[in-house]
């Protein structure tokens, strides 16, 4: 059961990027820069297969790299983690210990300020627990990931239309695809901090793209979850913008994030 690191970035020195995130084994790296192209290159025990593109947009390069994808076990990588040396033995030894589990979610020690979950227990993760993974916890039974069809959203995360959430909604996906999903508390690694691809402040865009996200995770309670998010969270996010300026941009994002559904739904 080999462990193979499908890994997203961009203009990237591809192998001085995965020894410095300490990749063994096996690895695909679709880097996203201003050529196209691909090779092979020696990685500790085994290697990484390299694909340049000049597509933007961190969902087309996860698709990308699931279809070039070999082996039984995948994990989605991202260039902020640091591996752990026995990381594909834990990985491994997870999935074998959990044959009920299509796809785990494993713990990854990130800055206080950037953690969004913590995985104390083994336990099964659901459409109401879902929306806090970031993709580089998310492992998976290839053959059943590729078999349920479900692929990352192109229109959301870092170099798309829409902020970010391309992993939420990827996570609901598998999920409502019939894959059984659980979280795990096993450690694989930890991120080095560096300044966000994506975030650049609580300002106009941000409510906005969250509202259009909103849309497509929770169809009509989306305002309910919008104000939920905003209220609670003003404190921290509404210092320059006040809460209530900034619900009404999730709102209008929202008002988008349906209409863009009712497109995609047209032309299906």
């Amino acid at each position: 059961m080999a462990v193979e690191v499908l890994l997203s970035c961009l203009n990237q020195n591809v192998p001085e990027l995965v020894e410095k995130m300490g990749l063994t084994g096996a690895a695909v790296a679709v880097n996203q820069c201003d050529r196209e192209g691909s090779e092979e290159i020696n990685i500790l025990g085994g290697s990484a297969r390299v694909f340049d593109s000049m597509e933007r947009g961190v969902g087309r390069s996860r698709n990308l790299a699931l279809s070039k994808a070999r082996e039984e076990i995948c994990i989605f990588g991202d260039e902020d983690i640091v591996y752990r040396k026995d990381y594909a033995s834990l990985i491994e030894a997870e999935f074998l210990k959990h044959p009920e589990a299509d796809g785990l979610l494993f713990q990854a020690e990130v800055d206080p300020l950037r953690k969004t979950y913590q995985n104390d227990t083994f336990g099964p993760v659901g459409l109401l627990n879902c929306g806090r993974y970031p993709a580089y916890s998310m492992a998976f039974r290839r053959q059943k990931l590729c078999d349920s069809g479900v692929r990352f959203s192109t229109l959301f995360g870092g170099g798309a239309r829409y902020s970010n959430g391309e992993d939420s909604l990827f996570l609901r996906d598998v999920i409502k695809a019939g894959l059984k999903i659980y979280k795990t508390p096993v450690c694989i690694g930890e991120e080095i901090p560096r300044p966000s691809t994506w975030f650049t402040g609580y300002h106009e865009k941000f409510f906005f793209d969250r509202g259009v996200l909103y849309a497509f995770l929770y169809g009509h309670a989306a305002p309910l979850w919008a104000f939920r998010f905003v209220f609670t969270k003003r404190k921290l996010m509404c210092r320059d913008i006040p809460w209530w300026s900034a619900f009404r941009l999730v709102l209008k994002g929202i008002g988008e994030g349906r209409r863009v559904k009712r497109e995609e739904s047209d032309e299906a």
